[in-house]
């Protein structure tokens, strides 16, 4: 889908003299998941509170399908769904009573559907205050998508869940996706912004200094390809071979590893080097850098 869901346009937060968002600008659309990306104090959590209303801005301009946040907060509550870091709900409320709760504020019947499918199933009735960390955040995203609102701000969703309930959550969301919502996405796991979003932005000092699909952000950068070797007899080990390309080699376990700054001649020189010395391949891997090594390099002064 191309229609824009959320605008953010020369957008800037500040703090008395400290400048948390410096002009930022960028779109999310319907039917895609958008990764807001950067290290702690980079101006994300800033960004999504005034996207949610929390707060108003100092300049530039925020539109969610054609809402100001601050100006009609009325409107924006049916349009938008939050997931917080923090639930904040009464000790005391019940899963089964929060869901009523959260769906009469919205005019819509309770979804304990939801609250099945996220694991909760056998803990409607158990106060808040018990359930545990992740169980805490389960709840909090089945309450923000129960009124299927077009718009839904995730912030450090999978943050204490373990790898099943991970997994139902992610599924979650590529449905929410795939029927049309646009999901803005603040996340420290690179691995799951990596998988997950469609696009990208990463913040730093308050301004984007990368943005695009997750392959062109790890593509953009000085990305030498990791190519893994092992051999039955580990001539490659031993011999220090230097194949075309390599910029650094090591040595891990019983592989050779080359990093390469074009893996084509470097795979095709290794394998005539094992077929010429007559020892044969166990395993080969080429692996692209991570979205997880660009933001390193980004956010420790590589060039963007």
């Amino acid at each position: 889908m191309n229609e824009t869901a959320v605008t953010v346009q020369g957008f800037t937060k500040r703090y008395g003299a400290f400048t948390a968002v410096d002009g930022i600008s960028l779109t999310v659309r319907r039917g895609e998941i958008f990764g807001l990306l950067g290290p702690n104090g980079a101006g994300k959590t800033s960004t999504l509170e005034c996207l949610e209303g929390i707060r108003r801005g100092d300049g530039g301009r925020l539109d969610v399908l054609g809402v100001d946040p601050a100006r009609h907060p009325r409107r924006l509550r049916d349009l938008i769904g939050v997931q917080l870091q923090v639930g904040g709900l009464p000790a005391d409320m019940t899963p089964r009573e929060a869901m009523r709760f959260f769906a009469a504020y919205h005019d819509v019947a309770p979804r304990g559907d939801l609250l099945q499918r996220l694991g909760l199933g056998a803990k409607v009735d158990t106060p808040y205050r018990q359930l545990s960390t992740g169980q805490q955040r389960r709840l909090a995203l089945a309450l923000a998508v129960a009124h299927q609102p077009p718009v839904v701000l995730l912030d450090e969703p999978t943050a204490g869940l373990d790898v099943e309930s991970r997994a139902e959550l992610h599924a979650l969301m590529a449905e929410l996706r795939d029927a049309g919502t646009a999901l803005i996405l603040a996340t420290h796991d690179m691995a799951e912004a990596e998988k997950m979003s469609d696009r990208i932005a990463i913040l730093l000092r308050g301004k984007i200094v990368a943005e695009g699909t997750p392959r062109e952000i790890t593509a953009a950068g000085a990305g030498l390809t990791k190519v893994s070797v092992r051999t039955e007899r580990g001539l490659l080990l031993a011999e220090g071979y230097e194949p075309p390309a390599v910029v650094s080699r090591a040595a891990q376990d019983e592989y050779a590893i080359y990093f390469s700054a074009d893996p084509a001649p470097t795979v095709a020189a290794l394998l005539a080097r094992l077929k010429e010395r007559d020892d044969r391949l166990i395993d080969l891997r080429v692996e692209r850098p991570s979205l997880e090594e660009r933001f390193l390099e980004i956010t420790n002064g590589g060039a963007a």
